[in-house]
């Protein structure tokens, strides 16, 4: 007959660890970051764009911009057909889960192009879980 412990150790064994919350919400925020890239990359306005929450806010060099249709008309021009948009990545610097539901992470955004200059800054990102729609930024602040 087996002894009982050594059932419940033989599971505890072989089941995977769960993961920490901050590390899946890290995984999250950056599949999310990843998504966006690629819309980005692609050439799609709406995919680039729906990481970000209905009511974010966005603040540039240039001033704040609020909601998600403002984010979108701000980049419209980066998406027309002939405008040099580059190809979009990002280098996580610093994550830190805020609470359940709110993340920060800050990264450097790189855009290279060919036969002209890399353009690349700090970005500070504000993210919210939201129910059947993963993590959307609600603060954005790029320079």
């Amino acid at each position: 007959m087996l002894n009982p412990a050594f059932g419940l150790a033989a599971i505890v064994l072989i089941a995977p660890a769960a993961e920490s919350p901050v590390a899946e919400a890290q995984a999250g925020v950056m599949a999310a970051m990843g998504e966006s890239a690629e819309g980005w990359n692609q050439g799609d306005l709406v995919r680039f764009t729906s990481i970000y929450a209905d009511e974010a806010s966005f603040v540039a060099s240039d001033g704040l911009v609020r909601g998600r249709r403002a984010i979108m008309a701000r980049y419209a021009p980066r998406f027309e057909a002939g405008a040099k948009r580059g190809t979009l990545a990002f280098e996580p610097l610093d994550f830190r889960l805020l609470d359940p539901t709110h993340a920060l992470l800050i990264a450097r955004y790189t855009l290279k192009f060919d036969g002209a200059k890399d353009q690349s800054g700090p970005t500070s990102l504000v993210f919210e879980r939201v129910a059947g729609k993963g993590w959307r930024i609600v603060a954005d602040h790029s320079s």
